[in-house]
């Protein structure tokens, strides 16, 4: 069970700096302001799958930047947010090539998993994604986890996260799981042989 955000996939594919970097710049927008109107009050029920993305963006934008439409903003958003790292895509090809089912257990809301998935084409190295919104959960709640396990059809024992918030792995390793707090700091394959050989 791979996290996305800074364990499979970081920043922007040009340098890796983090997506918002050159938000002002690029668009007349602060990401202070963004984090302050739209993130804070009302990310976790986005992310959830409770409100959707575009409802609760679009009246932001048009109040704290009326030039930047929604589509545009999710666009660069989604775009500076897709640097793959290689290195972990290789492994993870690895364990499926030797029957280990991997899946993606990620806080996503709806359209970026999708984005994910089909643009990034994550489809492709992956048997499956499983994220907050469609679960209704995020990580680092019970149910996520319990959900998680039941739609890849695995015994909490038989399954390890790899997640670089530490939150979400002592939260997995209360339901049973084993879990890495990754740090990008060894190859996967040296983080997941205690568990996987």
């Amino acid at each position: 069970m791979m996290d996305v955000d800074g364990v499979l996939v970081s920043g922007r594919p040009s340098d890796g700096r983090h997506l918002f970097a050159e938000l002002e710049r690029d668009l007349g927008l602060s990401p202070d302001k963004l984090r302050e109107t739209f993130f804070a009050p009302f990310w976790e029920a986005i992310v959830t799958g409770r409100e959707g993305l575009t409802e609760r963006l679009a009246p932001v934008l048009a109040e704290i930047a009326p030039r930047v439409s929604t589509e545009r903003l999710i666009a660069y958003w989604f775009e500076n947010d897709s640097r793959v790292d290689e290195g972990v895509l290789a492994a993870l090809a690895q364990y499926r090539q030797r029957g280990v089912p991997v899946f993606l257990a990620t806080n996503q809301e709806h359209m970026r998993a999708d984005y994910l998935m089909k643009k990034v084409g994550l489809v492709n190295h992956v048997d499956g994604i499983i994220y907050s919104a469609a679960l209704g959960h995020r990580k680092p709640d019970a149910e996520f986890f319990d959900r998680a396990a039941a739609i890849a059809g695995a015994e909490p024992e038989d399954l390890v996260l790899v997640d670089d918030t530490l939150a979400n792995v002592e939260g997995a390793r209360r339901r049973g799981w084993g879990a890495v707090h990754w740090t990008g700091e060894q190859a996967l394959t040296d983080a997941l042989a205690p568990f996987l050989g």
